[in-house]
């Protein structure tokens, strides 16, 4: 299997994790496994006290999202949808309520899948250009329903009504007005940003203490969405594979291909 991950130690105690799926990381199921084996190795190395996420990409994306053609049924089947279902939806979980300080640092587009593993990081440093948001309606997807509570709870249920039915994505700025990221950089800046964020997240030193407070306003939540998952992977098959739904990845597939052609 291929790695799609870069992790650097660094010596105040946090790890930078760099996503390297070319060209705009989608995050296919082996992908999902890598980071869910990540945080699992993070988490028990008691040296490790913070993660950055970061894009290694050419190009200004911090991930597309999931991998569309784990999406397109003709191509998958049950058993491997399943897993990658609950493999993603079981990591997002569990980094939701990750004892560890977690920072996301998002260089330009942010949509979907990339969206979530932001939205679930405690704080958010991204690039004062791009957009960002949950915009799986534009694709004939309904927005998968603890990735909604996920946004309703980070910004509000008005802005949260008003993007998600509409598969809106949200620029930079407009994010930042409403809570989606805590602030913005320019390009050059944003690995420097998000280190910085994560030196004065970790200067308190009452791990314990945090971890306690941190499990308090996330532990219920996430253990919810945790095993609410198994049982969204079936629903989740049966409407990637209904013909109208097939239809409308076909259409996305056909747009990418040209697009490359082009």
């Amino acid at each position: 299997m291929e790695s799609y991950l870069k992790l650097e130690k660094k010596s105040e105690g946090y790890v930078c994790l760099t996503l390297c799926r070319e060209p705009v990381n989608s995050m296919n199921l082996d992908l999902w496994h890598q980071l869910a084996d990540a945080l699992t190795q993070l988490e028990a190395d008691k040296s490790v006290r913070g993660v950055i996420f970061q894009s290694g990409l050419k190009r200004d994306v911090f991930t597309a999202g999931n991998d569309i053609m784990e999406l397109y049924a003709p191509k998958s089947s049950p058993e491997r949808y399943r897993d990658f279902w609950v493999t993603q939806n079981q990591f997002f979980a569990r980094l939701y309520r990750s004892h560890l300080v977690t920072v996301a640092a998002i260089r330009g587009a942010c949509p979907a899948g990339g969206c979530a593993l932001a939205l679930t990081c405690d704080y958010r440093v991204m690039t004062d250009f791009g957009t960002i948001g949950l915009n799986e309606v534009a694709l004939g997807i309904p927005v998968p329903e603890y990735w909604s509570h996920l946004m309703q709870r980070t910004v509000g249920q008005r802005h949260a009504e008003r993007l998600l039915p509409y598969g809106l994505m949200a620029s930079a700025q407009e994010a930042l007005a409403i809570g989606m990221v805590d602030s913005l950089v320019p390009a050059e800046s944003l690995t420097g940003a998000a280190e910085e964020t994560m030196k004065k997240l970790l200067a308190l030193p009452f791990d314990e203490a945090r971890r306690q407070t941190k499990a308090h306003l996330r532990a219920e939540f996430s253990q919810k969405w945790e095993y609410y998952c198994i049982e969204e992977a079936d629903y989740g098959w049966k409407l990637i594979s209904h013909p109208k739904t097939v239809a409308a990845i076909e259409g996305v597939l056909q747009k990418l291909s040209k697009s490359k052609k082009d």
